[in-house]
């Protein structure tokens, strides 16, 4: 059972650089768009970059990576220590790796992948350049934008009870993003992950995670502003993903998942339609209009985390930028 979490744990981080890298390019383009560009099943393959020849990842990628290192302190608060990476993150982002000096404790900072600005979100630049952060009871601002639960999945595989989880899950992204609907899909999205890792027996169904996830995370934030409002629309991305409509018309009727509610409902539709079939449903998560990469970086952590890191294809390993990092600190979390 070891190896099978394990490859669960490596799946989740894994398949969210790929669903990142893949979205990347088409993050800020429409759908027609991608069309005519990639053709008309839209963008199916990796494009890499000219100089390095990898599959660059995003901001998304890079601040999941750094959840995860402050998760691994072993002193300290973990919430604390995940705003604290968050802020070496922040330096990576205008600072060269060359005059970086400092932090001789983080690994992360010893890689000079990481320094590279990837299309970071404005509302995360802005509250970890003040140094101030926000909390599920005092918010920093009232932003829902999905730069909260496109970092969180890491949180997803610490070997605790789930209202620990799910409530730091939250927290990690009040961070930043202080509205109820800036976390709570962070904390659906943990629970989500962790049942897919380590209550995932049997080839369980992935549509009867997430209603169970639903209902069990109700005790701990059903009191909370727009709760039902979050529950309502990934309902709906389950009910969608039976219909008969194509994959666009569906997440069209979803968002664009630029807020958190609407990435997680898209990435919820195309891992519960394509269960098992990790290539469809990434490809599914980032050919819309919307926010491509962050919504295939969750959906790549959901069914990552599902399937595990067998049923990933090595066509989404091999040249995927900081693949090395990425399993170095997956590593770190196994059982």
């Amino acid at each position: 059972m070891k190896d099978i979490i394990n490859s669960r744990i490596l799946g989740c981080l894994t398949g969210g650089a790929a669903g990142d890298a893949l979205g990347y390019p088409v993050e800020f383009i429409t759908y027609n768009q991608i069309i005519h560009k990639y053709g008309e099943n839209g963008i199916t393959s990796y494009t890499k970059h000219p100089s390095s020849g990898k599959a660059l990842i995003s901001d998304d990628t890079q601040m999941t990576l750094f959840t995860a290192e402050g998760l691994l302190k072993e002193e300290g608060n973990k919430r604390d220590n995940i705003w604290k990476s968050y802020l070496n993150w922040y330096k990576t982002q205008f600072c060269l790796f060359d005059d970086y000096e400092g932090n001789s404790d983080s690994y992360l900072m010893t890689r000079s992948e990481l320094f590279n600005e990837r299309a970071p979100g404005v509302t995360c630049m802005q509250v970890l350049s003040s140094h101030s952060s926000g909390t599920t009871d005092n918010p920093v601002n009232n932003s829902k934008g999905c730069g909260g639960v496109m970092r969180v999945a890491p949180i997803a595989f610490l070997q605790c009870d789930t209202n620990e989880t799910d409530g730091l899950a939250a927290e990690a992204s009040a961070i930043t993003h202080g509205h109820s609907l800036g976390f709570l899909p962070s904390a659906l999205l943990v629970h989500i992950i962790h049942k897919a890792i380590f209550e995932n027996s049997g080839n369980r169904n992935l549509k009867d995670m997430v209603n169970e996830s639903i209902e069990e995370i109700k005790t701990q934030f059903s009191a909370c502003s727009y709760f039902d409002e979050m529950v309502w629309i990934v309902n709906k991305a389950v009910s969608l993903s039976e219909n008969d409509k194509t994959d666009v018309e569906n997440i069209h009727d979803l968002g664009g998942g630029w807020v958190a509610e609407e990435t997680l409902a898209i990435a919820v539709y195309c891992s519960v339609k394509y269960q098992n079939d990790f290539s469809k449903a990434l490809i599914a998560s980032v050919n819309h209009s919307g926010d491509s990469d962050s919504t295939g970086a969750v959906a790549g952590n959901i069914l990552g985390a599902y399937l595990g890191d067998g049923a990933i294809g090595d066509e989404w390993k091999t040249d995927l930028e900081c693949y090395d990092i990425i399993k170095h600190m997956a590593e770190k979390f196994y059982v």
